[in-house]
């Protein structure tokens, strides 16, 4: 049954987490834009595919979201219970700090598991579309814009420049059109001193209507020096160019289905007990491989141990006992079963390095899931005691801490799966090396929470270090004394 007092600090909770995970989702989506607003701008794209690349964007942002929205909400909620001397007053009627965080931990565990099942059933599903869409974006052209002065090349085999065009923007002058044939022959020019230009409803195709001018042309292969040259007058001419290949293409979602980030927890799994089965086959591979050119490697273990026991005499046959004829021979089959071993080996380790990027890839994509979604709990345990122990409300000195804490978890998942994706550490460490560095952090703080520690008292540590200077002062004296 919810008491008064769980209602009153999951009241007090509620309104700064929404703000704050709306906030912090804000934030890192521009950020994300900001990463991307090179290949977003100029490509003439609509609002509705604009507004789809954002929203499939943010969904992957919201797993970084809730760790950041609740450390800061956290520490706002106990800081400004802290500052009303309301935790004060909790306190003296004996309940504890736990009892007291015990609703919002509750309602932490919950976001956990909500964290844990939008990452791995959401997430996927929105980095597959995002991933698509983005590249249906990146190898769009830009949209058709004629600029003054300026080639405009993005149409295949086609350089147009116009000196000057009218407000209207259908009237341009000086027209100038390479034509570039890519079966070997000659361009084409045209030069017109006026004409108008016009783009079908559909966009997919441009019309030009030129006035008085030339088109020039030249028969023959381009490497050919006797061409016939051709240089046509006109008063009216109509060319028309295919736009067709500057719209957005729509690539199939199955091209990365298989990636690892496009995968569940289970889906990941299946996929890194795959990998390891083809793991050890390769392995096997190569030393069956490198086998057939050692064959004292294929012997009986009786014979092995024969030689190690040195009941086996060991003989070998010096090289000047081999007759020159031969020495070639050796030389030569010597140098191929070398070559031929070296070759076995360097493609095997090149397959092997590959299936254990794959590997290493898809651990870390499967603890992503589950420390992300603990990382909430860590950072409650961090911002709940710093809040009470801060006693103050609002954004400033509670959002300066977070801010500081959070950069800690950041650039220790950053370093993590930079380490991981380098064979440094394992995907476990790279992957829960936030939470195990913030754990203990979290378990301290709550300790001096829960005793009234004056951690954050700037009062406490200036009468330590008035009490220290006070007692080599005296220690001073007493040896002068003495």
């Amino acid at each position: 049954m919810i008491k008064k007092l769980d209602k009153l600090i999951i009241k007090a909770f509620t309104g700064p987490f929404i703000a704050t995970f709306f906030i912090a989702l804000f934030v890192l989506m521009m950020q994300t834009i900001w990463k991307y607003i090179d290949d977003l701008v100029g490509k003439g794209l609509d609002f509705l595919t604009i507004g789809e690349f954002v929203w499939y964007a943010s969904a992957s942002l919201l797993a970084l979201s809730m760790p950041i929205a609740i450390l800061i909400s956290s520490i706002m909620t106990f800081g400004n219970l802290g500052e009303s001397f309301e935790l004060v007053a909790i306190k003296s009627a004996g309940i504890s700090l736990l009892r007291f965080m015990r609703p919002i931990m509750w309602i932490t565990v919950l976001l956990c598991g909500v964290t844990f099942i939008f990452a791995n059933n959401v997430i996927p599903y929105a980095n597959l579309k995002f991933i698509s869409l983005y590249n249906d974006i990146y190898y769009k052209k830009p949209a058709f814009d004629l600029k003054e002065g300026v080639f405009f090349t993005h149409i295949p085999n086609y350089a147009i420049k116009v000196a000057k065009k009218d407000p209207d923007g259908r009237t341009i002058y000086n027209v100038l059109i390479y034509e570039q044939n890519n079966s070997g022959q000659q361009d084409n020019v045209i030069i017109a001193e006026k004409g108008t230009m016009t783009v079908s409803i559909d966009k997919n195709f441009l019309e030009f209507n030129l006035q008085n001018g030339y088109r020039y042309q030249e028969k023959g292969n381009i490497t050919d020096t006797s061409t016939e040259f051709i240089r046509i007058k006109f008063s009216s001419f109509k060319k028309l160019l295919d736009l067709s290949v500057l719209q957005k293409q729509t690539t199939p979602d199955s091209i990365f289905k298989n990636n690892q980030r496009m995968l569940t927890a289970g889906s990941l799994y299946r996929n890194i007990d795959s990998l390891s089965v083809v793991y050890d086959s390769i392995v096997r591979r190569i030393k069956s491989g490198t086998n057939t050119y050692m064959h004292y490697a294929n012997l009986p273990e009786s014979t092995w141990n024969a030689v190690n026991t040195k009941t086996v005499k060991k003989t070998s046959i010096p090289i000047s006992f081999i007759p020159d004829s031969l020495k070639s021979v050796i030389y030569d089959r010597t140098y191929s079963v070398a070559s031929n071993m070296r070759s076995t080996i360097q493609f095997g380790n090149s397959e092997l390095e590959a299936r254990e990027n794959d590997i290493r890839s898809s651990q870390l994509e499967w603890h992503r899931k589950f420390s992300f979604s603990l990382a909430c709990l860590v950072l409650f345990f961090i911002g709940a005691p710093l809040g009470s122990i801060i006693r103050k409300g609002g954004m400033g000195m509670p959002l300066v801490v977070a801010i500081i804490f959070f950069l800690i978890f950041h650039l220790l998942n950053m370093f993590g799966e930079k380490f991981v994706k380098e064979g440094l550490i394992s995907p476990f460490i790279g992957m829960w090396l936030a939470v195990l560095v913030l754990t203990p952090v979290g378990i301290f703080l709550t300790y001096k929470a829960m005793h009234d520690s004056q951690l954050f008292n700037v009062e406490f540590y200036y009468r330590f270090i008035n009490k220290i200077k006070n007692r080599n002062r005296k220690k001073t004296e007493d040896d002068f004394l003495a």
